[in-house]
Protein backbone atom coordinates (compact mmCIF):
# COMPACT_ATOMS: atom_id res chain seq x y z
CA UNK A 1 0.00 0.00 0.00
CA UNK A 2 2.47 2.62 1.09
CA UNK A 3 4.43 2.01 -2.77
CA UNK A 4 0.71 2.76 -4.23
CA UNK A 5 1.16 6.21 -1.63
CA UNK A 6 4.23 7.62 -2.94
CA UNK A 7 3.45 6.20 -6.74
CA UNK A 8 0.15 8.74 -6.22
CA UNK A 9 2.16 11.67 -4.41
CA UNK A 10 5.04 11.22 -6.97
CA UNK A 11 2.84 13.14 -9.90
CA UNK A 12 2.18 17.34 -9.60
CA UNK A 13 -1.41 16.81 -10.82
CA UNK A 14 -2.47 14.27 -8.09
CA UNK A 15 -1.08 16.40 -5.53
CA UNK A 16 -2.61 19.97 -6.85
CA UNK A 17 -6.31 17.08 -7.21
CA UNK A 18 -5.71 15.94 -3.70
CA UNK A 19 -5.19 20.11 -2.75
CA UNK A 20 -8.63 20.72 -4.59
CA UNK A 21 -10.58 17.93 -3.03
CA UNK A 22 -9.41 19.26 0.36
CA UNK A 23 -12.87 20.62 1.71
CA UNK A 24 -15.27 19.86 -1.26
CA UNK A 25 -16.64 16.95 -2.94
CA UNK A 26 -16.50 17.13 -6.52
CA UNK A 27 -17.12 15.26 -9.79
CA UNK A 28 -14.45 13.96 -12.24
CA UNK A 29 -16.21 16.85 -14.95
CA UNK A 30 -15.30 19.52 -12.17
CA UNK A 31 -11.93 18.65 -10.99
CA UNK A 32 -11.51 18.58 -15.41
CA UNK A 33 -12.92 21.66 -15.75
CA UNK A 34 -10.69 23.69 -12.86
CA UNK A 35 -7.47 21.47 -14.48
CA UNK A 36 -7.97 21.76 -18.53
CA UNK A 37 -7.24 18.04 -18.29
CA UNK A 38 -9.29 15.60 -20.05
CA UNK A 39 -11.94 13.31 -18.03
CA UNK A 40 -9.73 10.22 -18.82
CA UNK A 41 -6.58 12.15 -17.68
CA UNK A 42 -8.59 12.92 -14.97
CA UNK A 43 -10.04 9.53 -14.60
CA UNK A 44 -6.68 8.31 -14.34
CA UNK A 45 -5.22 10.31 -11.89
CA UNK A 46 -8.77 9.78 -9.75
CA UNK A 47 -8.25 5.82 -10.03
CA UNK A 48 -4.73 5.58 -8.96
CA UNK A 49 -5.84 8.14 -5.77
CA UNK A 50 -8.66 5.69 -5.00
CA UNK A 51 -6.11 2.97 -5.56
CA UNK A 52 -3.77 4.49 -2.93
CA UNK A 53 -6.66 4.79 -0.33
CA UNK A 54 -6.43 8.65 -0.86
CA UNK A 55 -9.63 9.37 -2.33
CA UNK A 56 -13.07 7.73 -2.10
CA UNK A 57 -15.60 7.68 -4.60
CA UNK A 58 -19.45 7.55 -4.08
CA UNK A 59 -21.92 7.01 -6.81
CA UNK A 60 -25.05 9.41 -6.68
CA UNK A 61 -27.53 9.37 -9.55
CA UNK A 62 -25.64 9.31 -12.78
CA UNK A 63 -22.73 11.34 -11.02
CA UNK A 64 -19.81 9.68 -9.09
CA UNK A 65 -18.05 12.21 -6.47
CA UNK A 66 -14.96 11.81 -4.90
CA UNK A 67 -13.68 13.48 -2.13
CA UNK A 68 -10.54 12.70 0.25
CA UNK A 69 -10.17 9.56 2.91
CA UNK A 70 -9.44 12.07 6.20
CA UNK A 71 -8.59 8.44 8.20
CA UNK A 72 -4.89 7.94 8.40
CA UNK A 73 -1.40 9.23 9.07
CA UNK A 74 -1.08 9.95 4.84
CA UNK A 75 -4.17 12.43 5.01
CA UNK A 76 -3.33 13.65 8.52
CA UNK A 77 0.51 14.80 6.84
CA UNK A 78 -0.76 15.98 3.95
CA UNK A 79 -3.04 18.15 5.77
CA UNK A 80 -0.36 19.48 7.61
CA UNK A 81 2.02 19.54 4.94
CA UNK A 82 -0.49 21.28 2.33
CA UNK A 83 -0.57 24.63 4.11
CA UNK A 84 2.97 25.50 4.17
CA UNK A 85 3.09 23.65 -0.07
CA UNK A 86 2.89 26.85 -2.71
CA UNK A 87 1.46 24.44 -5.07
CA UNK A 88 -1.46 23.31 -2.71
CA UNK A 89 -2.53 26.99 -1.47
CA UNK A 90 -4.40 27.88 -4.02
CA UNK A 91 -6.27 24.85 -4.41
CA UNK A 92 -7.18 24.19 -1.11
CA UNK A 93 -8.64 27.99 -0.88
CA UNK A 94 -10.61 27.03 -3.60
CA UNK A 95 -11.57 24.11 -2.12
CA UNK A 96 -12.74 25.95 0.39
CA UNK A 97 -14.49 28.38 -1.04
CA UNK A 98 -16.78 25.21 -3.04
CA UNK A 99 -17.25 23.41 0.18
CA UNK A 100 -18.77 26.93 1.99
CA UNK A 101 -21.17 27.58 -1.43
CA UNK A 102 -22.36 24.32 -1.68
CA UNK A 103 -23.03 24.33 2.47
CA UNK A 104 -24.78 27.24 2.24
CA UNK A 105 -26.97 25.74 -0.99
CA UNK A 106 -28.00 22.71 1.01
CA UNK A 107 -29.33 25.73 3.99
CA UNK A 108 -30.65 27.55 1.39
CA UNK A 109 -29.31 30.70 2.30
CA UNK A 110 -27.56 33.24 -0.20
CA UNK A 111 -24.14 33.42 -1.08
CA UNK A 112 -22.11 36.12 -2.36
CA UNK A 113 -18.52 34.19 -2.72
CA UNK A 114 -17.19 35.95 0.72
CA UNK A 115 -16.20 33.95 3.38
Amino acid sequence: MSQDIFEALSSIHRRRILAYLAEATLTASEIAGRFEMSKPAISKHLSLLENAGLVQSVKKGQYVHYSLVRDGLVNSMYDFLSDFCPVSRQYKKESEAIARYNQSREQGDEWDGTE
